[in-house]
């Protein structure tokens, strides 16, 4: 994917075939929002390290500071290796 800015990258991004450990986010079979994103959506995040990973896995796993009182994010977070 191309950077809509290339000019404010501190260092250019790594190589797709370096980035081994990633992130799989789904929803739930329950989730009302697949009726409007479809049934097989899916969203992957990759990263070169598998402790870059774990510490954004652990960071997407947290509840969202500006949430509200009761919300509950639906979404699945799985840890995956090519």
């Amino acid at each position: 994917m191309e950077q809509s800015n290339p000019h404010n990258l501190t260092r250019p991004p790594p190589e797709p075939a370096a980035l081994r450990f990633g992130i799989r986010v789904t929803m739930p079979p329950h989730d009302p929002l697949r009726r409007v994103l479809g049934n097989d959506w899916h969203r992957e995040h990759w990263f070169a390290s598998r402790e870059e990973r774990d510490e954004t896995l652990r960071d997407m796993a947290t509840r969202h500071a500006f949430s509200r009182v009761g919300d509950t994010p639906s979404i699945r977070l799985d840890a995956i290796e090519r």
